[in-house]
């Protein structure tokens, strides 16, 4: 996943993302165990999306919780007053 595409979403949808990815870790890994996992990468790569999601949050909650407003919502709120 691409950072661009998360930031994108919102907040309550990557904290339900950032939960079925952990679930995924934890199969990947209990099948990587078992010799069941044909690519072993996918641990990795769940686990630094994971690490994406968590600090797209992080970053949201230190700016105060506000997400950034979309280009054409700026522009409609400054052509009111």
């Amino acid at each position: 996943m691409k950072s661009k595409d998360l930031r994108e979403r919102a907040s309550e949808d990557l904290a339900e993302l950032c939960q079925q990815l952990r679930k995924d870790v934890f199969s990947h890994r209990m099948k990587n165990f078992t010799n069941q996992l044909d690519d072993t990468s996918l641990v990795r790569k769940t686990r630094r999306d994971i690490a994406r999601i968590e600090q797209i949050l992080h970053e949201r909650v230190s700016s105060g919780g506000q997400v950034a407003a979309a280009p054409a919502e700026k522009a409609a709120e400054g052509s009111d007053s």
